[in-house]
C-alpha cells in the first residue's frame, strides 16, 4: 500500500474505468455464448421467419422456458417431465432431439432430402452439421432455415399439447414445418417461383433454384 493515496474501484471493462450495465452485459453475454459465437453468426443468416430464427437462438442458449429451465428459476411447475413422452425431464436436449418423436421428426426431413448420415446429439453439433454437400453455402441457409423451423414446430406442438390439450403427431410438426420454410421462400427471393408441390416433391430442385 502506498501512503496519501485514495483507493479507487476501477471496472476493467470500459476505458473510463467506470462501470456501466451495458459492458457488464456485454461481458455476460460473450461469457454464456464462447466459442459458440460462429454458430449464432451462422444461425442468423439462415433463411427462416424472423420469430423462427428468434426461437432457435433461444432453443441454441438453452433459454427456451422448459419445464426443467422454470423449475430451476423457482417457478412452480407441476412436473418436470416432458408432456410429449412423459419419460424424461423437459429439458431442451431432449425436447428437440432426443425424445423418440423428435427424432421421428428429423427422421422424416432426412428422408424428404433424400439423405441419410449419423444425427448429432448436441444441439450446437446438430445444427452446425445440418447441411448438405451438393449446393453451395448460399443455398445450404435455406437448409439450415429448415433446420430452424422444424425446431420451432416442435416448440409450437409442446406448447399446443401443455396449454391446450393437443396431440402427438410428428407427422404434423413436419409437414408444418415443410410449409413455414416454402411459404419463406416463396415470400423472400424473387427469383423462386416453385409451388409448394415442388416443394414436398423435389426440395433439393427447389433449393438449388435459391441463387
Amino acid at each position: 500500500m502506498k501512503e496519501n493515496v485514495k483507493d479507487v474501484q476501477v471496472w476493467g471493462k470500459e476505458v473510463t474505468g467506470l462501470f456501466s450495465v451495458i459492458s457488464a452485459y456485454d461481458c455476460l453475454d460473450k461469457q454464456s455464448r464462447g466459442p459458440c459465437l460462429e454458430v449464432f453468426k451462422l444461425l442468423w443468416k439462415a433463411k427462416a421467419f424472423p420469430n423462427v430464427v428468434t426461437t432457435a437462438w433461444r432453443v441454441l442458449l438453452g433459454r427456451i422456458p422448459t419445464r426443467m429451465n422454470l423449475s430451476r428459476r423457482g417457478v412452480t411447475v407441476n412436473t418436470t417431465l416432458y408432456a410429449m413422452c412423459q419419460s424424461k425431464e423437459e429439458s431442451c436436449q431432449h425436447l428437440f432431439l432426443e425424445c423418440k418423436h423428435a427424432q421421428r421428426v428429423w427422421l422424416m426431413c432426412l428422408k424428404w432430402i433424400g439423405i441419410s448420415f449419423v444425427q448429432q446429439n448436441v444441439l450446437n453439433l446438430h445444427f452446425t452439421s445440418f447441411c448438405l454437400s451438393q449446393i453451395s453455402n448460399k443455398q445450404n441457409l435455406i437448409w439450415k432455415g429448415v433446420w430452424a423451423t422444424i425446431i420451432r414446430c416442435i416448440w409450437d406442438q409442446r406448447n399446443l399439447i401443455v396449454f391446450k390439450q393437443g396431440v402427438v403427431d410428428a407427422e404434423e410438426v413436419f409437414q408444418k414445418a415443410q410449409l413455414k420454410s416454402w411459404l419463406w421462400i416463396k415470400y423472400n427471393v424473387q427469383s423462386f417461383s416453385y409451388s409448394y408441390v415442388n416443394w414436398v416433391l423435389n426440395p433439393m430442385l427447389c433449393i438449388r433454384g435459391y441463387k
